[in-house]
């Protein structure tokens, strides 16, 4: 399974029982979305290995107590401790409305209500405090801020993001 195709699910964060359970932080707003995985992608030496789960449960909150299958002492479970879990993509739940995961809109036109298609979404910057969208028209990357405000509608149909962006912000790049 290549990295590309999985999405960040969370870290394994610390040992629970001389048995090898693990605590598995869930970098995610619903994590009793994954209380019952089968299995999960954890990352080892750049590599993501399949390692299917026995049991799990949910703890405090945003901690997913997982036994793996073949962890069964403590040596096993120190082996694994602060690597990433990922998941396929296809197990994302659906987003609906204007609701949208930043892989998903990549190749998505913007097309703003005023001056019309503004260019392609390249890629989302999210290392800002406020993530963007890079988009490209022709030769020239605009930056676009992702703000709530700012957006009317994903039209997952027609591969749009359509927005109401405020007047000079993308006249300023021609």
């Amino acid at each position: 399974m290549r990295k590309e195709d999985c999405f960040y699910l969370g870290k394994i964060a610390k040992k629970f029982s001389f048995k090898g359970e693990v605590l598995a932080y869930l970098d995610t707003d619903e994590p009793e979305l994954y209380e019952n995985l089968e299995s999960v992608f954890v990352e080892c030496n750049k590599h993501l290995v399949p390692f299917f789960i026995e049991s799990s449960s949910l703890h405090k909150n945003d901690f997913l107590r997982i036994r793996f299958e073949d962890i069964n002492n403590e040596e096993d479970a120190d082996a694994v401790i602060g690597n990433d879990l990922y998941l396929p993509l296809k197990m994302l739940p659906k987003l609906s409305g204007n609701k949208f995961y930043f892989h998903e809109v990549i190749g998505f036109e913007v097309e703003d209500k005023r001056l019309g298609i503004v260019g392609k979404i390249e890629s989302i910057n999210d290392t800002t405090a406020q993530p963007l969208f890079e988009v490209l028209n022709g030769e020239v990357e605009i930056l676009i801020p992702m703000i709530d405000h700012f957006l009317v509608k994903i039209d997952r149909e027609n591969k749009k993001v359509v927005m109401d962006l405020p007047e000079g912000l993308i006249e300023m790049y021609h």
